[in-house]
């Protein structure tokens, strides 16, 4: 079930050492990614229970992690470490997920050939017990979205499609979370006219 989140066998070792690091901060991995180049780069995407995450949580994340990994060392080589929040099309990596973001946009591409393809597009219908759903739009089915699933354990990758919808939303969870002061942008307004008077 961790595929999706640590793919390689050293991003699984990594999520050995620093899951239960992050977790006990009490936020959650999304995806950890060892990835290749001069220097290595260690990304690491995570956020609250609830969803979201801020800098200063990111950067917190980022010093026990550091510290963990100076203890542990399972890099040899010097690298550089990215947290981050999953962002807004954001890759699914969890059975809730798929769950969570029902009624939006996503790709998925899974490691078999399912009825001779690999990619789905189409919009999240859920979960039915360890099966995504996602209604994709057949051709020749007179433009009717048909209903597939899709074992999670067949997913190779997955991400939610940038959509005015999304974007939507993710404003709106924000703004209810109290991430988005709305008095700050009052005061922005208001200054240019005190300066007319």
């Amino acid at each position: 079930m961790e595929t999706l989140i640590a793919k390689s066998s050293m991003d699984r070792r990594m999520a050995e050492i620093l899951t239960p690091v992050i977790e006990d901060m009490g936020f959650e991995i999304v995806r950890i990614r060892v990835m290749g180049g001069n220097t290595k780069t260690l990304q690491i995407m995570a956020e609250r229970p609830d969803g979201g995450i801020e800098v200063d949580e990111c950067a917190r994340i980022s010093t026990a992690v550091s510290a963990t990994l100076d203890v542990e060392d399972p890099l040899d080589d010097a690298y550089t470490l990215e947290v981050s929040s999953p962002g807004i099309d954001r890759p699914l990596t969890r059975l809730k997920d798929f769950e969570t973001w029902e009624g939006y946009e996503a790709r998925i591409e899974t490691t078999e050939m399912i009825d001779g393809r690999r990619r789905f597009k189409g919009i999240l219908a859920g979960i039915e017990g360890d099966e995504v759903l996602i209604n994709i739009s057949e051709d020749g089915a007179g433009g009717e979205p048909v209903t597939i699933g899709l074992h999670f354990d067949w997913l190779s990758d997955a991400k939610l499609i940038l959509t005015d919808e999304l974007i939507s939303e993710m404003l709106r969870q924000r703004k209810a979370a109290g991430i988005i002061d709305e008095t700050k942008f009052d005061t922005i307004e208001e200054e240019p006219e005190q300066a007319e008077d």
